[in-house]
């Protein structure tokens, strides 16, 4: 998103110097990976014909962008954004001067690809199935703020509305899409951003089992023995309480990329005999933790930690929100009275730290302890206007009101 807008330069974003790996004893590899030689402990490769042997194997094969079989989706100017391939395609594509770009599909990928195209002038309609932006995940007040910031950016959001087919010319290029209402509406570009599968396709002729993604347990192990699977590709047997089995985000790639290192490495260790090193070994399973998210809706800055449903009780929750500055804060607790253990935040416009907001929750910490705290989670910069005391007003006022509702029943 970023190198397209101009933001950072390709180089900005690898995750480490070229001398990391050298020092690190890792030997980089450009090549694609086109089979798995389970018998042989061997990695047959697109470019090469001498195959990579292998003590272990980690599958880190991603994900892909959602194609729903829909008519021209194979046509040139339709594209997903997953990948620098994916960036490099629509790089080729803005070269050709782009009239009108058409993105199918309401989430993150969707919204960041409408701001870059945004960036570039490049006039955009965005296609959201739901009759709200994001509707399955957002509560309609933070769903109504976004819509506002996507149109006030002049992006044509139709919502309640879905593709139907994608047409061509005669050089097999996108001409136009139409809608799910019979509009046809002319595009030279079509992003499809419903969402990402895991990306199993480079084991489907092994015996390696699978179900959306890369079977896996706790350990991170696939069924085959020295074959572990992490990040987007991977799916735990099961999941833990109130969560997926498949976890796509960043800091869930991240966790489980360490954890499969972990494991490897004991693993490596009992191969090796060295029972010293292995006992001394984290051998904890892995657990995705307090649930978190971050992104970036135009100008507007989102957080959520722990549990925030997008339909929610209101006896359950405090909102407060000042739309002119485009602020808005949520609170979710665990029953019916603000004494109850905090389970959910939501924060846009407005920046709370992540590990107060965490242990809050780890420790069943009351809404009515947050509130008088909020405080020591804030840290937005020097000279803004700090929203918590305004939120802070706001419940104190609907926690006397609903104290006096109490007692009038009582009476």
């Amino acid at each position: 998103m970023y190198i397209y807008m101009g933001h950072m330069r390709l180089q900005d974003t690898q995750p480490y110097e070229p001398s990391f790996y050298q020092k690190n004893r890792l030997e980089l590899i450009y090549d694609n990976a086109s089979q798995i030689d389970i018998q042989n402990k061997k990695v047959l490769l697109s470019q090469s014909p001498q195959p990579l042997d292998y003590d272990m194997l980690l599958l880190a094969t991603g994900a892909s962008p959602n194609f729903f079989g829909w008519k021209g989706q194979n046509l040139q100017g339709v594209q997903g954004l997953y990948s620098l391939q994916d960036l490099e395609k629509l790089e080729k594509e803005s070269s050709r001067k782009i009239r009108r770009a058409v993105i199918v599909g309401g989430g993150l990928i969707g919204i960041e690809l409408a701001e870059m195209l945004h960036t570039r002038k490049i006039p955009v309609v965005f296609l959201v199935r739901e009759s709200a932006y994001w509707e399955e995940i957002l509560p309609p007040e933070e769903s109504a703020m976004i819509q506002k910031e996507i149109k006030d950016h002049h992006i044509d959001l139709r919502l309640s509305t879905e593709l139907k087919e994608i047409r061509g010319d005669e050089n097999h290029h996108v001409s136009s899409i139409v809608t799910s209402q019979g509009e046809e509406i002319p595009c030279s570009l079509v992003g499809l951003t419903a969402g990402v599968h895991p990306n199993i396709k480079l084991i489907e002729e092994t015996s390696i089992e699978s179900g959306r993604g890369i079977l896996i347990n706790r350990q991170m192990e696939t069924s085959i023995p020295d074959i572990f699977a992490a990040g987007d590709c991977a799916e735990f047997h099961e999941s833990e309480e109130g969560c997926p089995t498949v976890e796509q985000l960043w800091y869930t790639g991240k966790n489980q990329g360490i954890a499969a290192g972990r494991f490897i490495a004991r693993r490596a260790f009992q191969k090796e005999g060295k029972l010293e090193q292995t006992e001394k070994m984290d051998s904890t399973p892995y657990q995705r933790g307090i649930w978190f998210n971050s992104a970036k809706f135009f100008t507007i800055e989102y957080q959520t930690y722990g549990k925030v449903p997008s339909h929610l009780d209101p006896e359950r929750t405090h909102l407060w929100s000042d739309p002119k500055s485009k602020i808005l804060i949520r609170l979710v607790w665990e029953g019916k009275d603000p004494k109850s253990p905090i389970t959910g935040f939501n924060f846009l416009g407005t920046r709370f730290r992540h590990n107060v907001c965490k242990q809050w929750i780890q420790e069943k910490k009351s809404a009515s302890y947050v509130v008088a705290h909020l405080h020591q989670a804030c840290f937005d910069p020097e000279f803004y206007r700090h929203s918590f005391r305004s939120f802070q007003k706001s419940f104190l006022g609907n926690e006397l009101s609903h104290h006096g509702n109490e007692r009038a029943k009582a009476g």
